[in-house]
């Protein structure tokens, strides 16, 4: 036997479940033991992710020489051990234990909307009587209101607390605990706060009975009326895989579909909830058209032709923007259309304003490493970034590998409230945090030295800044430097797959360069011939916020998207419908570098059509070859044999850092997205919208910053940025160094602030 097979023999013990021989890791559980075998075991507080409580007992098994059934969940194994679970006295006490969890619970089944998916049910109808011997009252909870995605029958709780366990081990929150004694024992918040986790969602699916509910879902269907399609997450790059459920053509709910490599089983609220965005009432259902000032609806042959005239008019000088949501086989027809136009001016970079470095950054941006190392990490740097905001499922990763003992240093321009320990932190202005990037002694220089096992994440901050190429040379150059794993996290759920499929400006599909065109930004700062715009609102979803309305009013403008808003009618000149996530066949290129496949889960609504279709119709009008493709799996080989040159093109090498130019203003922007402002769906989400995190805009000022201007928590200012200003609340904020002005984009209130390096002025308005 060779050293490792000794090795790998002494961490294992034999033991015998119900006369089967199983090999199990020392210090596992009997349970762990009985499911890789298939053998079932009943339980109801126990889960694979989760820490052991026992407090169910309902996973009671008889052990060969025990004095009594215990508890299969934590009993440790032992070397030959022999375990029945299917013998007289393991049976009695599953049944005994059954009969009291049901002393209390409510017989309400008929109106439960966990009835047909209730473990309790399932299990109690192996196990239970047919009749109670307990004739006592049985005990009443009062419901609290915990928000607008859990909804809350605390009368059915048989307190397993794997909801208190998941918000404490996995979402570092802490929100629900146990508050009573014996049959007092109440399971619920402190001072009837709601859950404010940005992966609340979880305890759903993980309560056994129907104590949590989805609250949007409540009395829309049935369990057993529903149909299961696979599908991926569509609001961060993570692309978690989740389940559609759907009924007559709706997608009514979306639980977690478990894969270790990506989310395991777990699920972020914007990818649970943001479908209820998909019935908005501003959905285009059907092509249109202007009319002057009105808009009619039309065939798609006449839309397709306006369209096609608008784009051959403006040839090679069309500028084409696109939603880094945007699925693989659109990213491959658009790309046809406009290589077929002659342009290049296409890019899907909309929030970014530094594009300095164009030529040295990779062609496929995907992470240096899995997120199993991002847990085995010994070292975490942290920069430019709310992760728990941006990836809520990468979060959580770190959270586990802090809590194993991992140092994690953060650099950000705000102290943001993380759920894992940190070791270090530098809070700082955008300028200040360059500084503490390149200064050889900074906390982050000090703890990657010497580090076996160093991952560095930068945020979306590092990739929209107006400084962003000096801070992004700076990053790169610490990882390098360090021997550091660099994940850099991207703006948008297909962003790497943009970059590999050549929606940039430097770039074909494919990873070769070519003469550039227009960036993003240079598109938006004035007048074009001609635009094509894809599936997201420029407002909100661009670097120069409203000014690019105003921009886009001047040229004729073809509109592909889901939704028809009030602001896209007021520039566009023709409108085509397409589907959103859920409603086609598309895939998706995610920061680990999986591209995933999906098929459609409903029909698009009214007469809107998949996003390739629409190209594809139109690339005919155009009278282009490159488009005619008659079928989606066609587009996705295609877009996978791109990906895969693209990823073979070698990396540049890290360059230097660099100063970025000019002086620093006095007050330095902090222009972060809130999590459910995103995209178009999840602003159309009424449960998104609804919690603590949805924000109209304020300005947040350090205290030392609001004093220097002398306005108090709640003060209306007038906020500057150039030549743009809008009146705002203050609220003064700890979180914030001197220097550092808070004001997120994305919503309403800040939408014509520009991200810009031209700084942050304030007055206060006179009352």
């Amino acid at each position: 036997m060779s050293a490792s097979a000794k090795d790998v023999a002494a961490d294992m013990v034999t033991i015998e479940i119900d006369g089967q021989e199983v090999l199990a890791p020392k210090g596992s559980m009997i349970i762990e033991a009985a499911d890789k075998i298939g053998v079932s075991i009943p339980r109801f507080c126990y889960h694979r992710k989760l820490s052991i409580a026992a407090n169910c007992r309902m996973c009671l098994v008889d052990v060969e020489k025990a004095p009594k059934p215990l508890p299969a969940c934590a009993t440790p194994v032992m070397d030959g051990m022999k375990v029945f679970t299917d013998s007289r006295r393991s049976k009695d006490a599953q049944r005994g234990v059954m009969e009291f969890l049901l002393i209390n619970h409510p017989l309400d089944c008929p109106i439960c909307d966990q009835g047909g998916e209730c473990e309790l049910q399932d299990v109690a109808l192996q196990y239970g009587r047919s009749v109670s011997r307990f004739t006592e009252r049985k005990r009443v909870v009062a419901d609290e209101n915990v928000g607008s995605l859990v909804a809350t029958e605390m009368t059915r709780c048989i307190h397993c607390t794997r909801c208190v366990r998941f918000l404490d081990e996995v979402a570092g929150t802490n929100e629900l605990g146990g508050m009573g004694r014996g049959e007092r024992t109440q399971i619920g918040t402190w001072i009837g706060r709601s859950i404010d986790s940005e992966v609340s969602g979880n305890i759903i699916d993980l309560c056994p009975v129907g104590a949590l509910t989805n609250k949007p879902f409540r009395f829309q269907a049935r369990a057993w009326e529903l149909r299961a399609r696979s599908g991926i997450g569509s609001h961060d790059a993570l692309g978690s895989n989740l389940f559609w459920h759907t009924r007559r053509n709706r997608i009514l709910r979306i639980v977690p579909r478990d894969n270790d490599d990506i989310n395991e089983a777990w699920l972020s609220d914007r990818d649970r909830y943001s479908h209820t965005g998909l019935e908005a009432d501003d959905r285009a259902t059907s092509p249109l058209l202007r009319d002057g000032d009105e808009w009619v609806a039309t065939d798609w042959d006449s839309a397709l032709q306006k369209a096609a005239e608008i784009m051959q008019t403006a040839g090679s000088d069309l500028a084409t923007l696109v939603s880094p949501r945007t699925s693989c086989e659109e990213m491959v027809q658009l790309g046809a259309i406009v290589d077929g136009l002659g342009s290049t001016n296409i890019d899907h970079r909309l929030r970014q304003t530094d594009f300095a470095d164009d030529a040295e950054q990779p062609i496929v941006p995907t992470f240096g490493a899995s997120l199993d190392a991002v847990e085995q990490a010994d070292v975490i740097v942290l920069v430019g970034s709310h992760l728990r905001h941006e990836m809520p499922l990468v979060a959580t990763r770190v959270r586990k590998a802090a809590r194993g003992g991992a140092s994690v240093v953060i650099i950000n321009p705000v102290d943001y409230t993380f759920h894992f320990p940190v070791a270090d932190k530098t809070i700082a202005s955008p300028r200040g945090m360059l500084k503490a990037l390149t200064a050889k002694s900074s906390a982050a220089a000090k703890a990657l030295k010497g580090a076996e096992r160093a991952v560095v994440i930068a945020g979306e901050m590092i990739q929209t800044s107006p400084i962003g190429s000096a801070l992004r040379a700076a990053v790169r150059q610490l990882a390098s430097s360090n021997g550091a794993s660099l994940c850099q996290i991207p703006v948008g759920a297909n962003a790497v797959g943009a970059h590999a499929l050549g929606m940039l400006p430097q770039r074909k599909a494919g990873g070769d360069a070519r003469e550039a065109g227009k960036t993003a930004l240079q598109m938006l700062s004035k007048a074009q011939k001609g635009w094509l715009l894809y599936n997201f609102e420029p407002s909100v979803d661009s670097a120069v916020g409203q000014s690019a309305v105003d921009t886009l009013k001047q040229g004729p403008v073809v509109y592909i998207g889901a939704y028809a808003s009030d602001e896209v009618r007021s520039f566009a000149d023709v409108i085509l419908p397409i589907a959103e996530w859920g409603e086609a066949d598309m895939s998706q290129l995610n920061c680990l570098g999986h591209l995933q496949s999906i098929a459609a889960a409903v029909s698009p609504q009214g007469e809107a059509r998949a996003g390739w279709k629409v190209l594809r119709r139109l690339g005919d009008q155009l009278g282009l070859s490159t488009t005619a493709v008659d079928n989606v799996q066609a587009l996705t080989l295609q877009a996978a044999e791109l990906i895969e040159r693209a990823s073979s093109v070698d990396a540049p090498e890290a360059p230097a850092a660099k100063k970025p130019s000019g002086d620093a203003p006095a007050l330095e922007r902090v222009c972060e997205v809130p999590i459910y402002a995103g995209d178009v769906m999840l602003r159309r989400s009424p449960a998104l919208q609804q919690t603590s995190h949805a924000t109209d805009g304020y300005c947040g000022l350090s205290p030392k910053d609001a004093a220097a201007a002398k306005v108090a928590d709640g003060d209306v200012i007038q906020v500057s940025v150039g030549q743009h200003s809008t009146q705002l609340a203050v609220v003064i904020d700890e979180q914030l160094p001197q220097g550092a002005v808070r004001v997120p984009t994305a919503t309403a209130g800040t939408s014509c602030l520009p991200n810009s390096d031209e700084g942050v002025e304030i007055q206060k308005v006179a009352q």
